[in-house]
């Protein structure tokens, strides 16, 4: 898809919305399945299973990206996406978009270790590198736009609400919010 069939996408769904506020709310959906081990498929619409495992270190077969490495992969396909996006209607043509990144989680939060220790990231840091011949006011207008439109990045930057349910053998044994204001 060329950066004016991005443009014209971007355009009809603004249009759309601002014809049609509630228009705005979408919902996205996955399924997941434990496999054997820590190995398990993740389906999303119509598109082939993902497989998600551990290294060998963590008990995995390395199958696959494990899920905080595909966070880190949500978080950077969703910045060159956005970038795709506001650059064609922005007008800025992008030759390339590239973005690194790095997360550190301390194991000894995941393996409760020390209850002082979060289970999950501590930090994370990409660098995005652009290869485009606009001026730099432009791509730093860009970014900045980028950066406060990324939903990745948003959801986590800010607290969100998590809800959930388990059941064993159909009954529900356990109920969890998180996040959720009372």
């Amino acid at each position: 898809m060329a950066q004016t069939d991005v443009k014209a996408a971007v355009m009809k769904t603004i249009s759309a919305i601002e014809a049609n506020p509630k228009a705005s709310k979408v919902f996205f959906k996955a399924d997941t399945e434990w496999v054997e081990d820590v190995r398990c498929l993740g389906k999303v619409r119509d598109f082939t299973p993902l497989i998600i495992d551990e290294p060998p270190e963590l008990g995995g077969q390395n199958a696959g990206p494990n899920p905080v490495e595909l966070l880190l992969v949500a978080l950077g396909t969703c910045q060159e996406i956005m970038y795709s996006a506001y650059a064609s209607v922005m007008g800025i043509k992008l030759d390339s978009v590239q973005v690194s990144l790095k997360g550190d989680i301390d194991l000894k939060g995941l393996f409760g270790l020390d209850e002082n220790v979060p289970a999950g990231y501590t930090h994370i840091k990409f660098e995005a590198n652009l290869v485009s011949d606009a001026d730099d006011e432009a791509l730093k207008s860009l970014i900045e736009t980028v950066e406060s439109h990324c939903p990745v990045m948003d959801s986590l930057l800010r607290e969100i609400s998590i809800s959930g349910t388990a059941k064993v053998n159909g009954k529900e044994l356990y109920r969890s919010e998180v996040g959720i204001a009372v």
